[in-house]
């Protein structure tokens, strides 16, 4: 296949990006002049200088392509309309794109279980509920979708939905390792909390298979590891592969409210991006984050491969490795 990648330098799209190389695809990816490239060093890929928000640069590197992945967009942003410009409109100028460029090359977009907002802890989500987004990102990601999908009497058009992705090169999950390598291990009162975690190269897999099926078109698939965990249980097998013996600092939600806010403030006066944020105290204060992969099993006969706990054993690992922790 000739394919495209948007936000090809980020950990997933770095990922994807291998995974297409080494089955001999040709693979271009669409990056701005000031992308951190050094996770695609080595890989016989084409760049393609661009931005989502600059139709222009999409008219051009959208040109003969038979599959574009869409993984580009932000997951921080101090307004929600620079969320909407870049994640929600950014997927429009796209699907545009493709539409003059003659319909013909699938889109396939990563959207996420953030747009569908916390499960409860009876239940986890399946692609049929309604979006309840709890926060910007998660808002532009479900418009982002409904734009996609609006597309698929004039494209070819599929969505694959993550829920929070594991593996080497993850920033997102850094936090909690840095702190049990520290001798902490949080624990937040009112749990547990469960997650659906997903192996990165599962992720990779369901995308391939989205680009290549027909029954996918028009559809959008939740990707899910093969079991729910709490922070704790993370934090305790990121610990016990580190070999490291953690304390347990337990966590009042007002507390962690209150570090939040402090933490935001800081962030706004400095400039210093810190790893706490009021964004990551509601995500961690939910319920549950959860959902199903049954649809891309009775639909796609797709099933998740990795054991979410060895993947965070291999991501504790990639870390120490890398010098991260």
């Amino acid at each position: 296949m000739n394919v495209l990648i948007t936000g090809g330098n980020g950990f997933l799209g770095t990922w994807l990006a291998r995974a297409l190389v080494a089955r001999g695809d040709s693979v271009a990816c669409l990056l701005r002049p000031s992308s951190d490239v050094s996770g695609l060093a080595g890989l016989p890929y084409t760049r393609v200088d661009g931005d989502v928000t600059d139709s222009a640069s999409l008219e051009r590197a959208v040109q003969g392509r038979d599959v574009v992945f869409h993984l580009a967009g932000i997951r921080r942003a101090a307004t929600r309309e620079e969320f909407m410009r870049v994640n929600a409109e950014g997927t429009r100028n796209l699907c545009e794109a493709l539409v003059r460029a003659g319909g013909k090359a699938r889109l396939v977009l990563c959207g996420s279980l953030a747009a569908c907002g916390p499960s409860s802890l009876q239940r986890p989500h399946v692609e049929e509920d309604p979006f309840h987004p709890a926060e910007w990102y998660g808002e532009s990601k479900g418009e982002a979708e409904r734009i996609t999908l609006s597309y698929a009497d004039r494209l070819p058009v599929t969505v694959a939905r993550p829920p929070r992705i594991l593996g080497p090169g993850d920033h997102e999950n850094l936090t909690f390792f840095k702190l049990v390598k520290k001798g902490i291990r949080l624990k937040i009162g009112g749990g547990p909390r469960p997650l659906t975690l997903v192996d990165v190269e599962d992720v990779v897999d369901l995308l391939l298979l989205l680009a290549d099926r027909k029954e996918a078109l028009g559809q959008a698939f939740f990707v899910a590891g093969d079991r729910p965990l709490t922070l704790e249980e993370l934090q305790d097998i990121g610990a016990q592969t580190l070999g490291v013996h953690p304390r347990t600092v337990y966590l009042p939600p007002a507390v962690l409210k209150g570090l939040a806010a402090t933490a935001d403030v800081i962030t706004q006066a400095t400039g210093r991006k810190l790893p706490l944020n009021r964004k990551l105290a509601r995500q961690l204060l939910a319920p549950a984050w959860t959902c199903s992969g049954a649809k891309a099993e009775r639909l796609l006969g797709f099933r998740p491969r990795r054991d979410v706990v060895e993947s965070i054993r291999r991501s504790a690992h990639w870390y120490q490795e890398q010098g991260w922790l």
